[in-house]
């Protein structure tokens, strides 16, 4: 389940979701690489097992980060053990949510996963606690949204700079760095420094990014086709096939015919089976090998 959320969190955050255990039609793999959006997530484990990641992609162990984690804005692939039979809640954030939600700008938090309880202390707690009361999928996600509406009105804190805004706006409409900065009113320096506050990523980077995750989703809806990742990559705006390769390769640490052979359910999330201090192999080359 994912909707926009309470209209008085609009400007903060871009969606609330509540996933829940679902039988599989086939063994769930066992981890998932997950694609960078160059976004802030907020994420709270209910059932099941504590949240853990690989802080990098060759290491052997995952980190442990309890019951609620933020995902820092980040322009690389992480991975992480898939908890089956877990549900979980969570927030994708909007640029300028971290200062006003977590009390930390944006790149204090990029590239890393923090526990939310280090940012907010005892009131982590008490989320997971009025999270796990509430009845029913609805009411989690009113309880989430209350619990985040009632500490702005406790510690009142603007969203993203204006300036920040008018330049995502130049920036989505297909303006250059340099005409974002110049609408926003600010120097180009002023206004990087401004944007990474916010967003976490450089604005060049946080575009990139912003291009790959359209990539993926055209993918998707292009199926497997033969012509697909041509289509994808001159959809999402790339001027070459070696520019949409270097780029996957970056922030996925995968080709895109692997992502596509992966055929993953949700873009973001690409199922692997994993060996300890060596590349992510995929599920399906796996059972191609047993067969």
């Amino acid at each position: 389940m994912e909707r926009a959320p309470h209209p008085a969190l609009a400007g903060l955050v871009r969606s609330v979701w509540l996933s829940t255990p679902a039988a599989p039609p086939a063994p769930a793999p066992s981890h998932e690489l997950m694609m960078p959006t160059g976004e802030m997530h907020l994420v709270l484990r209910l059932t099941g097992p504590s949240i853990a990641v690989f802080d990098g992609l060759d290491d052997p162990v995952p980190k442990n980060f309890g019951h609620a984690v933020v995902n820092g804005a980040r322009a690389g692939a992480y991975a992480k053990p898939v908890a089956a039979g877990s549900a979980s809640i969570g927030l994708q954030l909007q640029p300028g949510a971290s200062q006003a939600l977590l009390g930390l700008p944006a790149d204090e938090l990029a590239g890393r996963h923090v526990r939310l309880e280090d940012l907010w202390g005892s009131d982590a707690g008490l989320l997971h606690e009025r999270l796990l009361g509430a009845p029913s999928a609805g009411d989690k996600l009113r309880c989430l949204e209350a619990f985040l509406m009632t500490r702005l009105q406790r510690s009142p804190a603007p969203g993203a700079h204006p300036a920040v805004l008018a330049g995502l706006q130049q920036l989505h409409a297909g303006g250059s760095v340099a005409a974002a900065a110049r609408h926003s009113g600010y120097s180009q320096r002023q206004f990087m420094r401004l944007f990474v506050q916010a967003v976490g990523l450089p604005p060049r980077l946080y575009l990139r990014v912003q291009r790959f995750q359209k990539a993926l989703r055209l993918m998707q809806d292009l199926g497997s086709r033969p012509a697909c990742l041509a289509d994808a990559a001159f959809g999402a705006g790339y001027t070459d096939q070696p520019h949409f390769n270097r780029d996957f390769r970056e922030f996925a640490a995968l080709t895109p015919r692997q992502y596509r052979a992966a055929r993953p359910a949700a873009a973001s999330h690409v199922p692997v089976s994993w060996a300890a201090g060596s590349d992510g192999r995929f599920v399906q080359d796996r059972r191609k090998q047993a067969a």
